[in-house]
């Protein structure tokens, strides 16, 4: 079920801990999303985060998977540059922090990861 949630990444990862450890707790975190069928609307990939949906990233089967069902996935282009990480950009769209903001306004509920 898709819901009107926003999710946020701004880290490569979840919390602040080992950068492995970080990234297992993302997948982990993504695939329960997942297999409970509790989606959000969309989630946006913002500073660190957009490394997440780049070539390399041990989550984007997951991430492929939650936008295979339809949720949207954002990623900020000034940090998609910033990073030079264009020509790596592996799942979603990127967009501007304007569509990030757009998104953000029409969730009922934004969760910051």
């Amino acid at each position: 079920m898709q819901s009107d949630t926003l999710v946020s990444f701004t880290r490569n990862g979840l919390g602040h801990a080992d950068p492995a450890l970080q990234l297992k707790l993302a997948g982990v975190w993504l695939t329960m999303c997942i297999e409970n069928d509790r989606l959000p609307g969309a989630i946006t990939f913002y500073t660190e985060g957009v490394h997440l949906a780049c070539d390399g990233s041990p989550v984007l089967e997951q991430l492929r998977a939650l936008e295979a069902k339809g949720v949207r996935l954002i990623l900020c282009k000034t940090c998609v540059d910033a990073f030079d990480l264009g020509d790596k950009v592996a799942v979603g769209v990127v967009g501007g922090m304007g569509d990030i903001f757009a998104a953000q306004t029409h969730a009922a509920k934004i969760v910051a990861l």
